[in-house]
């Protein structure tokens, strides 16, 4: 019983603590979305890659899986050839594995969230 009793407790803490809720408008509060999360989580990726000094001449995929379903890809603006080149590009999305991702440029700022 005391198992059950803790699992339980442990399973409540996940769905019920887990969400992140920030400000909106006029001091109402909300969910963040996945956009949202996936964006944030992979403009600090590409920060911290970028610092270390990575290449990032070929739009390389930064990752699979910044959050479930969504890949964190780089590319040119404007965007070159080397960008369509699948081994460039984030396997799971081409793979229908995810079918969202944050595209950001060279610098990590905002190409398009799709």
């Amino acid at each position: 019983m005391k198992k059950v009793l803790t699992i339980l407790l442990l399973a409540l803490f996940f769905i019920y603590g887990c969400k992140e809720e920030v400000p909106y408008g006029g001091g109402e509060v909300r969910e963040r979305t996945d956009a949202e999360r996936a964006t944030e989580l992979c403009i600090a990726e590409c920060k911290t890659r970028l610092d270390a000094g990575e290449d990032f001449s070929k739009g390389p995929c930064l990752s699979n899986s910044i959050i479930e379903d969504w890949v964190c890809d780089v590319a040119h603006k404007p965007r070159q050839a080397v960008d369509n080149e699948p081994e460039n590009q984030c396997s799971a999305f081409r793979a229908r594995e995810a079918y969202h991702f944050v595209e950001l440029d060279t610098n990590c700022d905002v190409i398009k969230i799709y």
